[in-house]
């Protein structure tokens, strides 16, 4: 990484004096060589971090996108006039605005600009239903929302919905995937979308991208970090998760949070700057996955990102015989999914410098499968299994390079700290012993947005006076620091590396009529990994079937993603109860996984 990104003023990473680091991180320091398992975080903003590390090739690709290239001497410059267009927006220090966009050019400017001028971008999946768009508008404030023309409709709906219901204006800006596209290329797509908005149809709280940056020329904007004011506890994004409960709680992350990870995953991975690196960049932006290790993390090294907006195996297989990147990072669906590609049969996929998989457990079967499928095309690597929460944004643990343990998550990275908490408790259950997953370190969040109830219930003080984030998920830690998933302690199942939570599922079905009681469990798949099966006892005067469980589905869709309306539904005339007479949904899911 360039020397200009490091200057001489640092965060003071806290964890004790570095006799207690040192003690703390013996176990994992020598995976690491050269004691590089403490490492310097620059006091910079997650736009600083960017602008200044970039200085030092502006000439070189940053993003390639449907074969558009842009270098980072106009990629900052599309920043800056993205910065402001937001500051003649009145956005202003301290102002959510929410994006809702895949992974597309407009996104990333939005995303920096808004970390430049103080502001926070809320992430949020662009395939999310109305309903769903306007609890995250709520939830964040947001006094602006950003989308593409492909799902304008539901967006502006959920903004005046949520305008209607708190007083506060929101502003929607729509652009188009044509407006960053070459010229021909745009003109096949404006071709064949026929949802293009036309400024004239618009109503009088939204505007088009081109509305919105010409509305920003002559506009001075500064760019405003920790050397002019800002602090290091402010919230400098915001991405979501379920948290305890089930419920969507929006996660405040700062900026050492986002910088930090990226600098811990080139330290973690083995990697040096080196000119030419591509990383595919497939996993979406509103995820910790996609933005901090696809995005943020490729960018301040100097890596160019590759862009997908949406993933289908076949464009997924053409990117990688066309544009031979050599990073891809990926969710366990998407391996499984490359495996049955046709199209890479005979695909040399020796350019390939790295392959992880995040989001989701890695099966020990579909890890052999990838490497034998890696190594008979010619690639010198084998898959990389991470692990982490969105509550320290994405990854915080890694198999080492050249060594791993059959099973193991890895070993924690650079500055982090793993240990393994009696159940319910803050106390160490010692090694080899099962317990929940706790860890802490420079990517921890700060809390959940106004949810001091559920932050104290995920941040805990422990008896060595410091803070550990609480996983809610089972594991161990062998006597060799490595560190093993078992299992979820709270109900959530991950299907395509997607965190859908039974709860909330389970609360949008029982608003339907003929819903009398219902539960959702997880049911292993061989390519999702899981997916969503819902049990349901229908209320006399209903009659259960097909029809109706379209029905259900069909008023799920309006609720909720895609992702997460059940694929099979259940009609029981009851459903299996524990002593206390609560829903046995554990006896559902032994009956449906063996």
């Amino acid at each position: 990484m360039a020397e200009k990104a490091f200057e001489d003023e640092y965060f003071d990473i806290c964890g004790g004096t570095q006799a207690v680091k040192e003690a703390a991180a013996g176990v994992w320091k020598k995976y690491y060589g050269n004691d590089k398992f403490f490492l310097k975080y620059p006091k910079k903003t997650i736009y600083e971090l960017l602008s200044g590390s970039a200085s030092s090739w502006l000439s070189e690709p940053a993003v390639d996108f449907e074969g558009r290239i842009i270098d980072f001497r106009t990629f900052l410059k599309k920043i800056d006039e993205t910065a402001a267009a937001f500051a003649a927006a009145g956005i202003t220090r301290g102002d959510a605005v929410t994006v809702s966009m895949p992974n597309i050019p407009q996104a990333l400017y939005c995303f920096y600009a808004l970390s430049k001028i103080g502001a926070v971008p809320s992430m949020i999946h662009p395939l999310s239903s109305a309903d769903e768009i306007s609890q995250y508008l709520s939830i964040s404030k947001s006094v602006m929302l950003l989308t593409v023309d492909l799902f304008f409709a539901k967006n502006l709906a959920a903004a005046n919905e949520c305008s209607q219901k708190t007083g506060r204006a929101i502003k929607v800006v729509v652009t188009s995937v044509g407006d960053e596209l070459s010229f021909i290329k745009r003109t096949v797509y404006e071709a064949a979308n026929k949802k293009k908005i036309r400024t004239g149809d618009l109503p009088e709280n939204a505007l088009t991208w081109k509305q919105f940056i010409a509305a920003g020329r002559g506009t001075e904007t500064e760019t405003f970090g920790f050397a002019n004011g800002k602090r290091e506890d402010e919230t400098a994004v915001i991405l979501y998760s379920g948290g305890t409960t089930g419920t969507p709680k929006g996660i405040m992350l700062t900026d050492l949070n986002i910088n930090a990870l990226a600098i811990q995953t080139l330290a973690a991975s083995g990697e040096t700057r080196e000119p030419g690196l591509k990383m595919l960049s497939v996993m979406p932006l509103f995820h910790g996955f996609g933005l901090g290790i696809g995005i943020h993390m490729p960018l301040v090294n100097g890596v160019e990102c590759v862009l997908m907006p949406r993933f289908s195996v076949e464009g997924y297989a053409n990117i990688l015989r066309k544009k031979k990147p050599n990073f891809i990072p990926g969710v366990p669906t998407l391996f499984e999914a490359l495996l049955r590609s046709e199209s890479l049969k005979d695909t040399d996929l020796s350019f390939l410098k790295g392959v992880f998989s995040g989001g989701d457990t890695l099966p020990p079967d579909l890890k052999d499968r990838v490497d034998g499928f890696l190594k008979a095309h010619n690639a010198k690597v084998q898959i990389r299994e991470g692990y982490g929460t969105t509550e320290c944004v994405t990854a915080s643990c890694l198999t080492p390079c050249s060594y791993n343990r059959r099973g193991s998550i890895g070993i924690p990275f650079p500055d982090t700290y793993y240990m393994i908490a009696k159940t319910g408790t803050t106390e160490d259950a010692g090694t080899g012993n099962e317990g929940e997953i706790c860890l802490r370190g420079p990517s921890v969040m700060k809390g959940y947005v106004d949810n001091e109830e559920e932050t104290a219930s995920a941040l805990k003080l422990h008896a060595d006076g410091l803070v550990w984030l609480h996983t809610g998920d089972i594991g161990v830690i062998d006597e060799d620091g490595f560190i093993y998933f078992k299992q979820r302690l709270k109900r959530l199942i991950v299907s395509s590396g997607y965190n859908i939570y039974p709860t909330h599922v389970e609360a949008v079905i029982s608003e339907h009529p003929a819903v009398h009681i219902c539960c959702v469990i997880g049911v292993r798949d061989s390519y999702k990994m899981e997916r969503v099966k819902a049990f349901v006892v229908v209320r006399k005067g209903f009659e259960a079937g097909d029809a109706l469980a379209e029905d259900i589905r069909n008023y799920c869709r309006e609720k909720m993603i895609k992702v997460a309306v059940p694929k099979e539904i259940e009609f029981r005339e009851d459903l299996p109860r524990t002593l206390v007479g609560k829903v046995d949904y554990r006896k559902l899911e032994e009956e449906n996984n063996g």
